[in-house]
């Protein structure tokens, strides 16, 4: 094949000896090649590699001809977070956030790799698809407290009226001192006064009702509050 190469730089050829560096194991040789000029059909191949469970190579060439959709699926098969997340990334970067959001929910799921994502998202100002791909998440079997959190504090930034019946919702399954911080810092003094009731701190509770009562103060409650 490298040898028909040199003679005639067709795509049938240079088509044909990319699926044989994908069947002989060469990645490195594949990476090389179509990192390089070529004239080979490697959406194609990236197909045959694929059909025919060669998932690292498809990988290889799905990511060069920036399909991420089959390239998502690759990674299926692969079970590869790392990848998830360079793929996630390039998606956000390219816009393709239907597809980012598919690789984004086998990331958030990773309690460590679920700060570096949201970072990624807020950095360029996607904060509609950030919060999308979460909500989209908590059902997920493997939802973790840090999800909800986040979560929680992405409403108070950016949808504060969604803040409430999140934290009525979920209010067990969030970090409530992280919470309690970001409600202060957006000024949402009736969710404050909540979390605080629910975290047992009745006499902040009940400052935070005295100091903001036009936002915070409901009488059923206060006298609720002050028996505690």
């Amino acid at each position: 094949m490298q040898m028909a190469r040199k003679k005639a730089r067709e795509s049938y050829i240079e088509s044909e000896l990319i699926y044989a560096y994908a069947r002989t194991n060469r990645l490195a040789d594949l990476e090389e090649f179509i990192s390089g000029p070529n004239h080979a059909d490697i959406q194609k191949i990236g197909d045959r590699c694929f059909d025919d469970g060669m998932y690292e190579a498809a990988k290889l060439l799905y990511n060069n001809v920036s399909n991420f959709a089959r390239l998502a699926i690759t990674l299926v098969h692969l079970k590869d977070t790392r990848t998830w997340k360079e793929v996630c990334f390039a998606c956000v970067d390219s816009e393709e956030f239907r597809l980012a959001q598919m690789c984004g929910l086998h990331i958030v799921v990773h309690a460590d790799e679920l700060e570096d994502l949201i970072n990624y998202y807020q950095d360029r100002g996607y904060f509609e698809e950030l919060i999308n791909l979460l909500e989209a998440a908590l059902g997920l079997e493997r939802a973790h407290m840090g999800m909800f959190t986040e979560l929680a504090i992405l409403y108070s930034k950016y949808k504060p009226a969604k803040m409430r019946e999140h934290l009525e919702l979920f209010w067990s399954r969030v970090n409530i001192p992280k919470v309690l911080r970001a409600a202060e810092q957006a000024h949402l003094w009736a969710e404050l006064v909540f979390l605080y009731d629910k975290y047992e701190e009745y006499d902040n509770a009940v400052i935070a009702m005295m100091n903001h009562p036009t936002e915070a103060w409901r009488e059923g409650h206060f006298k609720d509050i002050i028996t505690k």
